[in-house]
């Protein structure tokens, strides 16, 4: 044995400080990059906002109160964000030097000169979600002392709106008789949506019953049927429902009806804002606003892809750096040395950081130009059209890494040219179309069939139409649906 030095070569992967920036830009929503921005303009007294008054909604410039564009495109609408002529944002900047513009409708009027204790946002009425509304309505109608109870009952609250704790509970917890707490639940029975509060399915059902009878909307047999016979009805046991009830089972038929139009299984669902803090979205809910990141329009049949950040505001170099960075690049010069270091440093972080965010809107727009290749089907037929897309083959198809794919499209949405906004991850879920030939295949049930079809009816529907998916499989998209198994619809 001996000790030697030699030479050798190998090779390693290094990542480089500016691509770890660049990667930390692309993964940033479109708020967290306004927030970025914010930052980095506090920071840097080398990098400005220029003072361009924009249109907010479609970015080009314009003198007065109304932009001629948007009204041109949309007479009847301002907020039209498709039709009319675009000019490419690719063709607009093609260096990383030059001017940038960023969404952001909490900076006034850019620059540095505005006030900066302002924060528009101040002035917005944020929306109570339901747990809070539920709760300022029961204020007025119980007594002050009884609030704690109210609230714990409306923390107990699932995302269905069905009251996830026992009367028994709620009244050891507070050294109080159920007869206390049920008057209180009551109560917020009462001043919540129809349904919520409810202790089980049974009661939600009966809940709505009552309130649709006060609206002048019943059905004569539908109450005695939930409250009788509601397990006989969840196994279709009509003839023997019509015989103990004494009426024809072409009525039983007719409340089963009423309560598949008129009422809800899920109450709290359809209702904007959160309970709980789980958001309340679906079927006639208002959700939330979403400002889409990149915009894809139709026009004389051609897809036209803009990514909206590199609208309304504009990024650049402090003209006065700009100045002494060149006058300091000469070889004559009175700077001092820690003064050409401060300009020199901050001018390339500036500019530095304007190439990454460049370098982020043609990512999404090379992305978003590549999905359009890829799922044209998708964006004129629905999601029928959808075709089967990993971000690994999008990654390959352009020529990138699939991570970088990834940061790109997570958090964020792009409005298609029906005006529908959707999350980019829409375009990997190959399972939509599946679930939209589920819904149709439960929505027309009825029109052939007697019974309710079941999932395995379900499956072996799909196989007819060339889809082979497994039951299980179709009772999670059923479930992630919001439909209910066919013994209960």
């Amino acid at each position: 044995m001996d000790l030697s030095m030699g030479l050798s070569q190998e090779q390693q992967v290094r990542v480089s400080p500016s691509l770890i920036a660049l990667n930390q830009i692309l993964a940033l929503s479109s708020q967290e990059l306004q927030e970025e921005i914010r930052r980095e303009i506090e920071s840097n007294p080398a990098l400005d906002l220029d003072e361009r008054v924009v249109c907010p909604t479609c970015g080009s410039s314009y003198n007065g109160r109304v932009c001629q564009r948007c009204l041109a495109d949309n007479p009847g609408g301002m907020a039209s964000r498709l039709n009319g002529e675009r000019k490419s944002t690719s063709d607009e900047y093609t260096d990383s030097n030059e001017d940038y513009f960023i969404p952001d409708e909490n900076w006034s009027g850019g620059g540095r000169g505005g006030d900066e204790e302002f924060d528009p946002i101040t002035i917005v009425a944020a929306e109570m979600s339901l747990s809070e509304r539920i709760l300022v309505d029961l204020s007025t109608v119980i007594d002050e002392d009884q609030m704690p109870i109210a609230e714990f009952l409306v923390g107990s609250l699932d995302e269905r709106g069905y009251l996830s704790t026992s009367l028994e509970a709620v009244a050891d917890t507070f050294q109080t008789d159920e007869a206390y707490v049920l008057n209180i639940l009551k109560e917020l029975q009462n001043v919540a949506p129809p349904g919520v509060g409810a202790r089980d399915f049974q009661e939600c059902l009966l809940i709505q019953v009552r309130f649709l009878k006060e609206q002048g909307i019943e059905q004569p047999h539908v109450q005695r049927l939930i409250e009788d016979y509601f397990t006989a009805l969840g196994e279709h046991k009509y003839g023997f429902i019509a015989q103990q009830m004494g009426i024809s089972v072409d009525d039983v038929h007719a409340a089963r009806e009423f309560i598949k139009k008129y009422l809800n299984p899920f109450p709290a669902e359809g209702h904007a804002g959160e309970i709980n803090g789980v958001q309340m979205r679906s079927g006639g809910a208002k959700a939330g606003y979403v400002v889409p990141d990149v915009i894809i329009s139709e026009r004389e049949g051609q897809y036209e892809v803009e990514v909206v950040e590199s609208k309304r505001f504009y990024l650049k170099v402090n003209p006065m750096y700009q100045k002494l960075s060149s006058e300091m690049t000469g070889p004559v010069t009175d700077a001092s040395e820690s003064d050409r270091e401060h300009v020199r440093q901050y001018v390339a972080r500036a500019k530095f950081f304007m190439s990454n965010i460049n370098q982020r809107r043609e990512t999404m727009l090379k992305i978003t130009k590549c999905l359009v290749e890829t799922q044209e089907e998708f964006l004129r037929d629905g999601v029928r059209g959808l075709k089967p897309l990993t971000r690994s083959m999008l990654a390959s198809y352009i020529g990138i890494h699939e991570s970088t794919v990834s940061r790109a499209t997570a958090g964020k949405y792009v409005m298609l040219p029906n005006r529908k906004v959707i999350s980019y991850s829409d375009f990997f879920t190959a399972s939509l179309s599946i679930k939209d030939v589920i819904k149709e295949i439960i929505e027309t049930e009825g029109r052939n069939r007697t019974k309710p079809l079941t999932d395995q009816d379900i499956v072996e529907r799909l196989e007819g139409r060339g889809i082979r998916v497994a039951r299980r499989t179709v009772a999670k998209y059923r479930a992630q649906l919001k439909i209910l198994p066919s013994t209960l619809r």
